[in-house]
């Protein structure tokens, strides 16, 4: 077992009851690129010649870890987004494809230099520096309520080149700090009711913050309402407020910011046609 060829024959036999075999050549691409850099045509390539015996330990390691379930993000210890390369540890979400596409709605919906834009929730970070690399000149603001989570978005935005002003401040209680005015609020909040936890796979009930995910049933709109209210009284006039939500509560999150008095509000499909995403406009 001493070529890419070899080590990917072991992946399959090892991983075949926790993935997929398409899923696990993925796996070993993905793997091959970042630790080894090289280019899918490299992999190619390259793939029968012979392999540094610390490789070959490390790529054991990480199937060991893979049959745990654990994430290849978590295992890594990073990802990419929107083009971007982000550290992630326990406190931070892995970023999902649907998140991606808010932000390019975001790009195109009039962002200009000297804008204030906050991110509540940041996590890793992925949503607040993807802007920052796409859209020259903005003033980024970042908040979550987990210290480590903010250490790390506040890694990526340095790793990145992106200046982004971070703090760790609880949404829920926003009334002990004081606050900028901002053109722009961005969202990825708990959305995902404890009765979906049924739904998940393990690979996320084990491995992801659930303080990032969960909302309880009783409340599911909880952290719209309370971000929409802040918004209210920090985003400027014509301010926008962007959201990803819960693909079943669209038109309730629709409804509760037409009735909290925010205006042309919008809710758009992903790329699988589910109802992911909201804009919203304050008044003047």
């Amino acid at each position: 077992m001493n070529t890419m060829f070899d080590l990917q024959r072991y992946a399959l036999q090892e991983l075949k009851d926790t993935y997929n075999e398409h899923e696990i050549k993925s796996l070993c691409t993905l793997i091959f690129c970042k630790m080894l850099h090289y280019t899918n045509i490299e992999i190619h390539l390259k793939k029968h010649e012979f392999l540094a015996k610390s490789f070959i330990d490390k790529f054991c390691g990480i199937v060991a870890e893979l049959k745990t379930d654990k994430p290849i993000q978590y295992i890594l210890g990073e990802t990419e987004f929107a083009g971007v390369d982000f550290q992630l540890n326990s406190d931070t979400l892995i970023p999902r494809p649907e998140t991606e596409e808010l932000v390019m709605w975001m790009t195109e919906s009039g962002l200009e230099s000297g804008m204030k834009v906050l991110d509540v929730g940041t996590g890793s970070g992925c949503i607040i520096v993807s802007l920052g690399k796409l859209v020259k000149g903005l003033q980024l603001y970042g908040v979550d309520i987990s210290p480590e989570a903010v250490r790390q978005a506040s890694d990526n935005a340095r790793q990145n080149g992106v200046e982004v002003e971070f703090g760790v401040r609880d949404i829920m209680h926003y009334e002990e700090w004081e606050w900028a005015r901002f053109d722009v609020i961005v969202s990825n909040p708990p959305y995902v009711r404890e009765s979906e936890k049924a739904l998940m796979h393990d690979r996320v009930l084990n491995y992801e913050p659930g303080r990032a995910l969960f909302v309880s049933d009783d409340d599911p709109l909880l952290f719209y309402r309370k971000i929409a209210a802040f918004g209210l009284r920090y985003l400027k006039p014509e301010g926008l407020l962007f959201f990803e939500i819960n693909e079943a509560f669209g038109k309730e999150t629709v409804q509760l910011l037409r009735d909290m008095g925010y205006r042309e509000v919008e809710l758009r499909r992903d790329i699988n046609e589910r109802e992911r995403m909201v804009k919203a406009k304050k008044g003047s």
